[in-house]
């Protein structure tokens, strides 16, 4: 992920590491799961490496869903600080759940998440960390 990719988890991470509050859009309520890239990439190996009848499609993802203010207090958490939480309208086209079907996966590739948010966020707040020292 890059810090200004647009996405939440990065937008979170980046938001509390410069000491800036954190914006949610709308109550917080709406959820989204998380995968941590390596699984990501270990069910796009074993798709590639499947059988040539497997077609898809076929969700990877993690179907542990969390709401968006628990992502938020889960990166302060982590960074601590003196991030506040600020709430903004929410766009209409904001969907208020993303949580991936996986029955294919585990059926077809075996495949399913190891790596759950509060084992992948810290690891991914220290890539945050790591490429803004780097840039220095």
């Amino acid at each position: 992920m890059l810090p200004d990719d647009g996405r939440v988890v990065s937008n979170f991470i980046v938001q509390a590491l410069a000491g800036k509050d954190i914006t949610i859009y709308g109550d917080g309520e709406q959820t989204r799961s998380f995968c941590y890239v390596d699984d990501l990439v270990d069910g796009l190996i074993r798709l590639m490496e499947s059988d040539e009848e497997v077609i898809g499609p076929i969700n990877l993802g993690n179907p542990n869903e969390f709401s968006i203010k628990e992502l938020a207090e889960k990166v302060v958490g982590i960074i601590g600080g003196d991030s506040k939480v600020v709430y903004q309208p929410l766009p209409q086209d904001d969907p208020t759940q993303r949580q991936p079907d996986i029955t294919q996966a585990k059926a077809v590739l075996g495949w399913e998440p190891k790596i759950q948010l509060d084992e992948g966020l810290p690891k991914t707040v220290e890539f945050f960390v790591g490429a803004d020292s780097s840039a220095n």
